[in-house]
This record gives C-alpha cells, structure tokens and sequence, in this order.
C-alpha cells in the first residue's frame, strides 16, 4: 500500500496530503525525522539501508528516520522509526535543531533528535542490511570516503552534530 504523506508549503504549515510514489516522483516537500543513536561509550550506529529504498539506497546513514506520514505527530514519527529501522524503544530522545534539506531526491523538514542506548541493535530486513558502532572521529573520516556513500542528508544535517563530538 502507497502510504499518505502530509505535503507541507515553505512554512512548514501542512497543505495536503498525496501518496508517497507521488511525493518522491514530484519531489514535494514533507516532513521527515533523524535519530542519532550513541552508546554510553560515545560510538555512533551507523547502518546501509538496504538496495530497495526508494531514495537513496545502498548509502550507508548515521541517523534512524524517515518520512512523517498524514496525520502523524513528528515526534511519534520517531518513535515509530527507531522502533522499526533499529528495533530501538523506551529510550530517552533529546532534541536537537531542526533542519531543511533539499536536493534533486528529496526535500524536506527535518525533526531531529539523539538518544543513547546499549542495548541490542535489530534491523529491519526490508530498510537495512548492515550495521555497526564507529567513534565520532572514524564515521567523520568516512564522510570523504568515496567506498562509503552517506545519506547526503543526513550529513548536510546532521554532519556538524558528529564533527562536534570528534
């Protein structure tokens, strides 16, 4: 099923709502979500979504999220995504700024959040193939890497958020 997806105008103020193959073929602006998750010990999770995405895929991302669907709250929005992309729940979740991003893929609002969690990691099959802990300092080194494509939105986001841990 072609889940509905709230359409928001340059205000961030809903304006409607459309499918999401229509939100991706148009390029219209929504809203989305991003979790940075740490460990106590300061590593970030970092993950490769899996080939099948339809934006972006295969990219290897820092950050838990996705697209906020009609009628959703953002802040269940990430809840629901960090439960279903990493299995992650009952965590505390700090805020962090928002942001926009837009590009020639994908334009959005972002609500962007951080928790720290230690325990197990659980990956849904169909979003991400791979994950792993890396310290500040080596996930920014792989941000130039050109073996390790990122999410360019999660780094125009939320790349000044890892450097500032290094």
């Amino acid at each position: 099923m072609d889940e509905l997806v709230a359409i928001l105008d340059d205000d961030n103020q809903v304006t409607g709502s459309v499918p999401r193959s229509v939100m991706r073929r148009d390029n219209l602006r929504h809203s989305a979500t991003g979790v940075v998750v740490r460990n106590s010990a300061g590593d970030l999770y970092v993950h490769r979504r899996t080939t099948t995405k339809d934006v972006y895929p295969g990219r290897y991302d820092f950050a838990a999220g996705g697209v906020v669907a009609a009628g959703e709250d953002p802040y269940h929005a990430v809840v629901r995504e960090l439960e279903e992309e990493l299995g992650i729940s009952g965590v505390e979740l700090t805020r962090l700024p928002e942001g926009d991003y837009a590009d020639e893929n994908t334009r959005y609002h972002a609500y962007l959040y951080a928790c720290v969690w230690d325990g197990p990691v659980r990956h849904q099959p169909e979003e991400v193939e791979w994950g792993d802990w890396m310290s500040p300092a080596d996930l920014v080194a792989k941000f130039d890497d050109p073996s390790w494509p990122f999410m360019p939105d999660t780094v125009g986001l939320l790349g000044d958020y890892v450097r500032d841990l290094v």
